[in-house]
């Protein structure tokens, strides 16, 4: 039909209303059958007029309202749910979308005073129609969350859909079902596999959310209706995590908490951020997606406005540990925080990259950061220790110190987590003037490494500065060789020897037996000097006198170094017997050719049982009882 035809016939359908109605009443009654019959007699066309100040078109308008009016009415004041009645909801949607549509039409009119007070009311009437469709939105979600149910969780391994539930020790989500397959509600309980999409709500459910979202953002009403649907998601999210054992702490109540206690939160946070980043927040984000389909900038405020306060939470906790004491034991869990935050970061930063939430990305990359710093304050804690560690009493019998134990296990445990050290030092660098031994080295190795050898060369000096303690030399040499031995050997054959590399170990090998030599010298040199026998030939006389003398002082000095070196520990057994073989490859070759001298003198082989204590074997015998120790005096090899 042309468009002079179709405005004929809208024309004959305006007078047959206004000529059949008895009242406005019933003309907007009769326009409103016109318009449900045929697609040509909407009410929007039914309405228009040739001008914008054509008193029939204001009136046209009126008669408009007040049908819109009478239909929403009932509706807006009924104290039945309209959502309990698909056809009641059917018919309130249709009314708001001829109400929305009205005012988008008339309202380039606005000019006409009249059709502006008309458009006033159609104003009013629209956002009383947003409120009851919030109550509506509230009510749909609230009634869907009421089947979070506890003791109906799921406890004995049962799986529904692409959801797993496994032991309570695993990991981390709940379920229960209402009415079901698609009403299925989950809240958090362990599970082990954190590929999972959680359907929170029946999907019924998120077609009826999503019309009314619709008409609420075509209204104007985006903001509300993303803060009710917040308001509502917001509580599942929150349960959720608590019922992993997460509690919101202050930094206060952070830095308080005894350090057995926080360790044990530590991991919780572990189990509550890999479940809300991989889990609840993936779910949210698809829910949200999926009830203000078509309406990006809705869904992003949605998902921010739920998810903000948990994410911060998660994040506080972490600046917490990040800002708190950087006390050397505290490394291992802190590391734990940190490669949590970096194994997380890919989710971080595809849930949290729109307008809304990319501030909890960079807050989430800082305090990531930060914790990186906290690692490397706690390397630099640690060469404070072993610089303050005083030489006070030197440790019984020459055995390990309890500082080169501590540093030993510490960075063997330490570089356990080697990748992700390497990865915090590279990020700062290391400037020339902190390590001035290093320099040589620094071209050629990592940070990590030059950070390890560096510790390595402060524990070393603070050992060299102890053994000066010792009043005995050779004391000092052993306590050097059993220390330095222990380093050697707890480098070997792990990440830290590794990044240590095999110059230094060789280096350090090399130490241990330099520091051997410098025992024998201090300890025997003596007393193989006085097994020494001029050449040539002397008076029997001068001979024997001589060599009484002499056994006499190697039996005292002997006798003597037995006595107190039997006091002294060797911990480690090959050291241990590579000191003896080598003591037993200098002196019994020289006691044995003593021996055999002094017995080819007359007048002594006749009174040697006088004079000789000891045979070849006693002296081995001896030499073998050395380094025992006395029970407990210098502490475990460990």
């Amino acid at each position: 039909m042309d468009e002079n035809g179709e405005e004929k016939l809208l024309a004959v359908a305006r007078h047959i209303a206004k000529t059949l109605g008895h009242n406005s009443n019933m003309a907007d009654d009769i326009l409103q059958i016109f318009s449900n019959f045929d697609g040509r007699f909407s009410l929007e066309k039914l309405s228009e007029t040739g001008g914008e100040n054509d008193p029939r078109g204001s009136a046209a308008l009126e008669h408009a309202l007040k049908s819109l009016d009478r239909r929403i009415s009932q509706y807006v004041s009924s104290d039945q749910p309209i959502w309990a009645d698909s056809a009641d909801s059917s018919a309130f949607l249709d009314a708001i979308d001829e109400l929305i549509a009205t005012i988008n039409h008339w309202n380039p009119m606005a000019v006409d005073k009249t059709v502006s007070a008309c458009l006033v009311r159609a104003d009013e009437l629209l956002q009383q129609a947003m409120f009851r469709m919030e109550d509506e939105f509230r009510s749909l979600m609230e009634r869907s969350g009421e089947s979070f149910d506890v003791s109906r969780a799921y406890s004995n391994g049962e799986s529904t859909g692409n959801m797993s539930f496994d032991s309570e020790e695993d990991g981390e989500v709940e379920g229960v079902i209402r009415n079901g397959e698609e009403d299925q509600i989950l809240v958090a309980r362990p599970v082990s596999d954190y590929d999972i999409v959680i359907d929170a709500l029946p999907s019924g459910t998120i077609n009826d959310l999503h019309e009314i979202a619709k008409r609420m953002v075509a209204a104007g009403f985006g903001k509300e209706c993303s803060h009710v649907y917040s308001s509502c998601r917001r509580e599942f999210i929150e349960e959720s995590l608590s019922r992993l054992g997460l509690q919101n702490l202050s930094i206060e109540d952070v830095h308080k908490m005894p350090w057995q206690d926080l360790e044990d939160e530590i991991e919780r946070w572990m189990k509550a951020c890999n479940v809300a980043l991989r889990i609840l927040f993936p779910s949210e984000r698809r829910l949200c997606d999926r009830v203000f389909f078509g309406f990006s900038s809705a869904a992003d405020l949605s998902f921010m406005e739920v998810c903000r306060g948990s994410t911060i939470q998660l994040l506080n906790f972490a600046d917490a540990i990040a800002i708190g004491s950087r006390s050397p034991e505290r490394l291992f869990r802190i590391l734990d925080v940190f490669e949590t935050l970096r194994d997380l970061m890919p989710e971080l930063d595809s849930m949290f990259s729109d307008q809304y939430c990319f501030f909890l990305r960079n807050e989430g990359i800082t305090i990531w950061k930060r914790l990186g710093e906290a690692i490397r304050g706690i390397f630099m804690e640690l060469e404070n220790l072993i610089r303050r560690d005083p030489a006070k009493a030197a440790v019984p019998g020459g055995g390990f110190h309890p500082i080169t134990r501590y540093v030993m296990n510490y960075l063997r445990a330490a570089c356990q987590s080697r990748q992700t050290l390497e990865q915090v030092f590279e990020d700062d660098g290391l400037p020339l003037k902190d390590y001035p031994k290093l320099d040589d080295r620094l071209s050629s190795s990592s940070s990590l490494s030059v950070q390890m050898d560096w510790i390595m060369e402060l524990l070393e000096s603070n050992l060299e500065a102890k053994s000066k303690i010792y009043k005995d030399s050779a004391l000092s040499s052993v306590f050097m060789m059993n220390n330095g031995h222990y380093i050697v050997q707890k480098a070997k054959d792990s990440e830290l020897g590794t990044l240590l590399g095999e110059d230094w170990i060789r280096k350090h090998t090399a130490k241990v037996r330099q520091h051997h030599v410098n025992y024998q010298r201090s300890s025997w040199n003596k007393v193989l000097s006085l097994l020494k026998l001029e050449n040539g030939s002397l008076a029997s006389s001068i001979a024997a006198k001589s060599m009484k003398e002499k056994l006499r002082l190697f039996n005292m000095q002997f006798e003597e170094i037995c006595r107190v070196q039997s006091t002294w520990i060797v911990f480690d057994e090959q050291l241990r017997e590579e000191i003896r073989i080598s003591l037993e490859k200098i002196l019994l070759p020289a006691y044995g050719n003593f021996l055999g001298r002094f017995q080819n003198v007359p007048e002594l082989s006749k009174h040697a049982d006088k004079f000789v204590n000891y045979g070849v074997e006693d002296i081995e015998a001896r030499i073998n009882h050395l380094f025992q120790g006395n029970s407990g005096s210098a502490g475990s090899r460990k």
